[in-house]
This record gives structure tokens, sequence and C-alpha cells, in this order.
């Protein structure tokens, strides 16, 4: 019994340590600027239109420009869907960059949204799936200046978000609230690598909305994101915390 115990413990023992060492972590200080503009076009149909500004060093150095177009539709005052495209190009950031060759690339998406809301007492709850069809930018070779080769991937997406306000019972014009949400990222098709788990993000956030047709909010942002090869035959993970803040206008 003791052998089996000991057997047992230096299995253990070896198979963390192992996981430890196959495991390299890249921390970085981010900053995510959102500006979010929907346009009502009638009861059922609006517009939405967002550009994300997420910079490293909190501020100073590039890491991702974000544009992202969309179409609504409200089936019911619980339950929309939207529809769209979104470019973003990504720069070089980090001790370990995305793009292997250590570039800035392009990447285009479409996508698609289902977003399930509902209120239990004083808290909103909401519930968003998308899938993304991506088209990634790479370099076939180090001495190009420019993308040659987009290579397609699938990725899923489920966020839950727990608002409340905190002054009265509901969201109301000149309410200041709290928001917690959680965001899970998931690679699928036969050209995700190492990433099939791709990203985690956890926000908490305080707001304050001013009007229906304006708010603000903002708060911690921590992103967990792996990358898709690894390096010295290590994954690699990022650890990027910082700073979100969104400003919402709708017309």
């Amino acid at each position: 019994m003791k052998k089996l115990l000991l057997v047992t413990f230096l299995f253990l023992n070896g198979l963390v340590s192992y996981s430890q060492n196959t495991r390299i972590t890249d921390p970085n200080t981010i900053g995510w600027y959102a500006f979010t503009a929907s346009i009502k076009l009638n009861d059922k149909w609006s517009l939405n239109s967002e550009f994300q500004w997420r910079r490293d060093e909190l501020i100073t150095e590039p890491m991702q420009n974000l544009l992202r177009t969309g179409l609504n539709y409200t089936v019911n005052p619980k339950l929309g869907i939207r529809v769209g495209y979104a470019l973003a190009e990504t720069y070089n950031y980090g001790d370990i960059p995305l793009n292997n060759l250590g570039k800035q690339f392009t990447e285009h998406r479409s996508w698609q949204m289902v977003n399930l809301s509902d209120k239990i007492k004083n808290f909103e709850i909401s519930h968003r799936f998308m899938l993304e069809q991506r088209w990634i930018g790479r370099y076939s070779n180090a001495l190009l200046e420019k993308e040659d080769q987009f290579v397609f991937s699938n990725r899923f997406r489920y966020m839950f978000r727990l608002q409340f306000p905190l002054k009265g019972k509901s969201i109301g014009d000149n309410t200041p609230y709290a928001a917690v949400y959680d965001e899970v990222l998931i690679g699928f098709g036969k050209n995700v690598n190492e990433n099939v788990f791709d990203q985690n993000r956890l926000g908490i956030l305080l707001g304050y909305r001013f009007s229906s047709k304006v708010r603000i909010e903002g708060g911690y942002l921590n992103q967990i994101a792996q990358l898709s090869r690894e390096v010295n035959g290590s994954n690699v993970f990022q650890n990027n915390k910082g700073l979100l803040v969104s400003t919402i206008l709708n017309f």
C-alpha cells in the first residue's frame, strides 16, 4: 500500500511538473477602449457599429484595432438576433507575438449572434451565443511586407453577463450600476492548432446610464488567451490584465 501511494505521488508530481514545464505565460498590461452605436430603423430592425481601440502597456503601445458592424433583428424583448462583419488589425505586442514572424496581420470575420436576456428581481441577465468565420492573414515568408495568405478557421463564443442597479430597483435614467461578465472562446475546424481553447475574458465593471440613449462603463478586464502555435515545444498563454472603458450610444 505504501509503495502504491509513493508511486502515485511520484506520478502526479511528475505530471504537474511536466504540465508546468510545457506552458509559457506571457503577461501584459492592457487597455481596451470601446465605442458602440446603435441606430433604430423600426420596432424590429436596427444597425450596430462598434470600434475597439485595444492597447498594450495600458495605452502607449498598439495591440489591436477592431471594427465590427451588424444588422439586428428583435424577435421579442428577450430575444435578439444579429449578423455582421468585422475587421481586425493585430500588432506585434508582448514578449511572444501572436504572429510567428513578429509582424502585424489583418483578419476578416463574418459572424452570427443570438442574445437572450431576462430579469430576476433587480438583476438583469444575458446570454450571448456567437459564431465567427475567420480569415486570418499569414505570411508565406519573412521578406513580405503584407500577408499573402488568409487561413480560415471557426470560433464559438459564449458570454454570460449579470448587471444590477446601485440605486433603486432597476437601471433607468441617471442610474449607476455594476456588471460582471465572463466570455469563453473556443476554436474548431481543421485549421485550429493548439488553441481549441482560444480565450477567456472576465470583466468587472461600474457603469452609469445617463438616459436610454447614452451610458458609459469601465473597470477591470482579465484576458487569458492561448497562442495557436508552440514555442520551443511549449504552449503559450497570454495573461493580460488591465482596463476596459466603453461608451454606448442608442439612437
